[in-house]
């Protein structure tokens, strides 16, 4: 399953992509069945070494059947950055330009490990909730009893995915010209959507107006 990705679309830095798997973790998790493709939507979390793309950790309900068919087949994760509607309004001749949707994906291509140890499951689950727990005040941890803690483990099915490859596309505005570009980053700025503002801030980082 191949990304249409047009070249002025490609990311100009490979960090890019890891940024976007970081910033935007929620992803559909999509397995090939022998009736229908599998898809699941699950929180993933990159883990370092990044080379050559590193490898992505989640996990799914152990009721989700999902996870028995990752063996001897390759899963796909799609993660969706920020995006945004961009009004023809917005360019400098707008009679001659049309709708079109600005945004950033990245599509990781590899194999699923199912992990089976359940010590191994308890550090997927931690390395989870210490991720989007470390910046509240006061941040929750797992603390129940060890008979309960098993139950929760044994209610999932954590795993690793060895990411074989990566295609990231960021639709910018990459192929419009400068004024047109800051004049869609300043519109999206404004703008009450709300991925809108995000978007913008992409768009100065991956396609700087400034740039030729």
């Amino acid at each position: 399953m191949s990304l249409y990705l047009p070249r002025h679309f490609a990311p100009a830095e490979g960090a890019a992509a890891a940024r976007l798997m970081h910033d935007y973790p929620f992803a559909t998790l999509i397995t090939p069945a022998a009736t229908e493709p599998l898809l699941s939507h699950v929180p993933l979390l990159l883990e370092p070494p990044f080379e050559p793309h590193g490898t992505l950790i989640g996990h799914v309900a152990r009721a989700n059947p999902h996870w028995k068919h990752f063996a001897g087949v390759e899963t796909i994760a799609v993660f969706h950055g920020p995006h945004a509607y961009v009004s023809p309004s917005w360019y400098g001749e707008p009679a001659t330009m049309v709708p079109t949707w600005n945004y950033a994906t990245v599509h990781a291509h590899g194999t699923v490990d199912v992990v089976d140890d359940p010590a191994e499951a308890r550090r997927v689950l931690d390395a989870l909730v210490h991720r989007f727990e470390a910046n509240r005040d006061s941040p929750w941890e797992l603390a129940a009893t060890e008979s309960r803690v098993d139950a929760l483990v044994g209610a999932i099915v954590a795993f690793r995915m060895r990411i074989r490859r990566l295609d990231a596309k960021f639709k910018l505005s990459q192929n419009r010209s400068r004024d047109d570009r800051s004049r869609v980053i300043a519109a999206l700025a404004s703008d009450p959507y709300p991925g809108a503002a995000a978007t913008a801030a992409w768009m100065r980082a991956h396609a700087d107006p400034d740039a030729p």
